[in-house]
C-alpha cells in the first residue's frame, strides 16, 4: 500500500501518529538536497599541514581539505560519491565534472560548523603553496599599464650607474636600458599613448614554471653583488578547463578558469655580460628568468566568484610602504586581447598562467631597487595577499647533494 493509502486507511489518533511517522521518514531525505549551484563563493588553494600537501577549498578563515570534505558529505549528507582529483591542475581540467560537488561542499559548510572536523583548518595554521605545481606555461606581458610604460621612459631620479652598455647596443642586454634603469632596446615610452589594442599586438615573454615559481612566503635570493632586483605586482590569469588555440577575443573569457597573484621579479641589468653582441636591445631571458623569479599564490579564485576581475584594486608594498597602486581596468591590453594574441601563436593549456602586467611605481621608475631584508607584499582585491621576503643568496641553506 502506498504512503497516501496508509493515511487514508487510518483515522483518528492513528492518522495523527501516521502523519508524524511520515514526517519523520521524509525529513532526512529533504536535508540531503544540497544545492549544487555556485551559491557560496570560495577560493581554491594548495596547502600543507601535518606533513601532507592537500588541495583545499577556502571559506573565510577556514580551509577544507577537499578530499575529506567530499567524503564527509557522502557519509553525513547522503550525496552520491564523486571522485575529485588531489592535484590542482587536474581539478581545473575536470572542473566541469567536479564543480557541482565543490559547490555542494561550500553550500553545506556555509550552514554547518567545521569546528572539530579533521579536514578543516584555520588558514593561519597551514602553509600555503603555489596553487599549481607546475603549469606548462607562464607567459608575461610587458608594459601593459600606460603609466608604467611612461615611467620606464624616464623622468625620475638616477641611481648610480654601473658600466655602460656594450658598444653598438641600444640599452643593455638584461633590460636595464640606459644607466638610469630605463627600458632600452629601442623602447619608446611615448608609444603607449598611441597603442590601439585591436591593431597593435602586445609584447610577451616566457618564464620557466619549474625554475621560477616559488610558494607564498618563500624567499627570493638576490645573487650577491646584483644590485638591481625589482618588484612587479601582477594579477595572474589562470587558464582552463580546456586547451585554447586560435580563440577569438569575444570567446576568450570562456577559456579562463580563474585569477591569482604573481610577482614578476626582474633583474634590471645588474651585470655586464658581454662586450660584443650580434643582437642589440633587450635580452628578456637575462632580466626575467632568474631562479625563483615568479612567486605565485596564495589562492585561485574561480571566475564565477570574481565577475569584476576587469576592475580590481592592486597594491604592492615594500616593507609596508605602498609603491604600486592601480586598478586592473587600467590595462592597455585586456584579458580578451591577451588571450586572443597568445592563442594565435600557441596553445594554452588548463592551468597555464598569464601574468597580466605591472602598474607604475617599480624600482626602475623610482631608481630604488630591492635589497636583502626587504619584504614585498602584493594585495589584489577579492583574491588575497602574496608576500615574498628577499634574502642574499649567501644566506640560502645549502642543499644536500643528490644521492
Amino acid at each position: 500500500m502506498t504512503q497516501r493509502g496508509w493515511v487514508r486507511f487510518l483515522s483518528g489518533p492513528m492518522a495523527v501518529a501516521a502523519a508524524v511517522l511520515v514526517t519523520f521518514v521524509v525529513t532526512p531525505a529533504a536535508q540531503t538536497a544540497i544545492s549544487d549551484k555556485a551559491d557560496t563563493p570560495y577560493k581554491l588553494a594548495t596547502f600543507e599541514t601535518a606533513g601532507r600537501t592537500r588541495v583545499g577549498l577556502v571559506l573565510g578563515t577556514r580551509v577544507l581539505d577537499i578530499a575529506g570534505a567530499n567524503q564527509h558529505l557522502v557519509q553525513k549528507a547522503g550525496v552520491k560519491a564523486v571522485a575529485i582529483p588531489r592535484e590542482m591542475r587536474a581539478i581545473i581540467e575536470q572542473y566541469a565534472t567536479v564543480s557541482p560537488r565543490l559547490y555542494q561542499i561550500a553550500n553545506y559548510f556555509k550552514a554547518n560548523p567545521t569546528a572539530g572536523l579533521p579536514f578543516a583548518f584555520d588558514v593561519e595554521k597551514v602553509s600555503f603553496k603555489a596553487p599549481i605545481k607546475y603549469p606548462w606555461n607562464i607567459l608575461a606581458i610587458a608594459a601593459n599599464y600606460k603609466a608604467h610604460a611612461e615611467g620606464m621612459g624616464g623622468g625620475r631620479a638616477e641611481p648610480p650607474a654601473p658600466a655602460p652598455p656594450a658598444r653598438g647596443q641600444r640599452g643593455d642586454p638584461a633590460g636595464r636600458g640606459d644607466a638610469g634603469g630605463r627600458a632600452g632596446g629601442g623602447f619608446d615610452a611615448t608609444a603607449a599613448a598611441r597603442i590601439v589594442p585591436d591593431r597593435d599586438a602586445p609584447i610577451f615573454f616566457a618564464k620557466s614554471p619549474r625554475s621560477c615559481i616559488i610558494d607564498p612566503g618563500e624567499p627570493y635570493y638576490i645573487v650577491d653583488g646584483r644590485m638591481r632586483t625589482d618588484y612587479e605586482g601582477e594579477m595572474a590569469i589562470v587558464m582552463g578547463p580546456r586547451p585554447a588555440y586560435r580563440v577569438p577575443r569575444e570567446r576568450a573569457h570562456d577559456y579562463v578558469f580563474g585569477y591569482s597573484i604573481m610577482q614578476d621579479i626582474s633583474d634590471r641589468g645588474s651585470e655586464r655580460l658581454r662586450e660584443v653582441s650580434m643582437f642589440a636591445g633587450t635580452n628578456w631571458f637575462e632580466g626575467k628568468s632568474t631562479d625563483r623569479g615568479a612567486p605565485f599564490g596564495p589562492v585561485i579564485v574561480p571566475k564565477e566568484f570574481l565577475p569584476n576581475a576587469a576592475d580590481l584594486h592592486l597594491t604592492t608594498k615594500v616593507n609596508g610602504e605602498t609603491l604600486q597602486d592601480a586598478r586592473t581596468s587600467e590595462l592597455i591590453w585586456d584579458e580578451a586581447h591577451m588571450i586572443g594574441f597568445l592563442t594565435s601563436r600557441l596553445t594554452l593549456y588548463p592551468g597555464d598562467v598569464i601574468s597580466s602586467g605591472t602598474p607604475a611605481g617599480t624600482g626602475a621608475e623610482r631608481g630604488k631597487f630591492l635589497k636583502p631584508g626587504d619584504v614585498v607584499t602584493i594585495e589584489i582585491e577579492g583574491i588575497g595577499t602574496l608576500t615574498t621576503p628577499f634574502k642574499a643568496l649567501s644566506e640560502k641553506p645549502s642543499s644536500k647533494p643528490s644521492q
